[in-house]
């Protein structure tokens, strides 16, 4: 599997990411269990996840893919082999508090995900979306008290277009916090719009990009 700097963070990571989020439905924990122990055998050591994954599995299963990912990893006892990625900021509870991109939330998300993965590390850590009730600096002070508390190594976002992204990361270099290294758009054949404006943004302040959805949601693949 050949390998490609992550932005300017210094590491090398598969060309190819396993995105989980399907893991507990419709994938159950054995055929879960089946794609990771495949994903390792070829050389895909790059795991991304959410705390609120498995998609559409609703708020009462948010967080089986996250603790499916856990006890593969303690079962197979490759922790240290896996560059692990996950992300917060949708709802995992049922008060208006339980989401979103405050100290609040991200303080007690980010432990919710350490134990549901059994680590005491995440590799890299998401904003899952914008959160516009949220003032950013207040999130990006969040981020950066984790990466010094040894939490996160480091922070990534996800679905952010340009202008939120490059405000974001002007705001960290102000205020000498931890920025955005990486960010993680949807992109395929069908929809290209990130080719405008953010993909020239990554590429001028050195940004790690993850795409997602890149073959539509099968609809590439001939399928339907």
């Amino acid at each position: 599997m050949n390998k490609r700097p992550l932005g300017r963070t210094g590491l090398l990571v598969p060309e190819l990411c396993l995105g989980t989020m399907t893991f507990g439905q419709p994938c159950d924990e054995k055929t879960s269990y089946a794609i990771m122990d495949r994903a390792i055998e070829a050389g895909i050591n790059f795991f991304d996840t959410a705390d609120a994954y498995p998609l559409g599995g609703g708020r009462e299963k948010a967080g089986d893919t996250e603790s499916i990912i856990g006890r593969w990893m303690k079962d197979r006892g490759v922790r240290d082999r896996i560059f692990l990625a996950t992300k917060c900021r949708a709802a995992m509870g049922p008060t208006i508090n339980d989401q979103g991109l405050s100290r609040f939330n991200i303080q007690r998300a980010v432990e919710n995900s350490l134990r549901r993965l059994q680590t005491d590390v995440i590799d890299l850590y998401q904003t899952h979306f914008f959160d516009t009730h949220t003032p950013i600096d207040e999130t990006l002070r969040a981020l950066d008290d984790l990466v010094h508390a040894g939490k996160v190594r480091y922070v990534g976002c996800s679905n952010y277009p340009a202008w939120r992204l490059a405000d974001a990361n002007g705001i960290a270099a102000k205020l000498g916090l931890a920025r955005y290294e990486t960010v993680q758009p949807r992109y395929n054949m069908l929809y290209r719009e990130i080719e405008t404006e953010l993909l020239p943004l990554c590429r001028m302040s050195q940004l790690g990009v993850i795409v997602y959805n890149p073959l539509a949601g099968g609809v590439l693949t001939g399928k339907y």
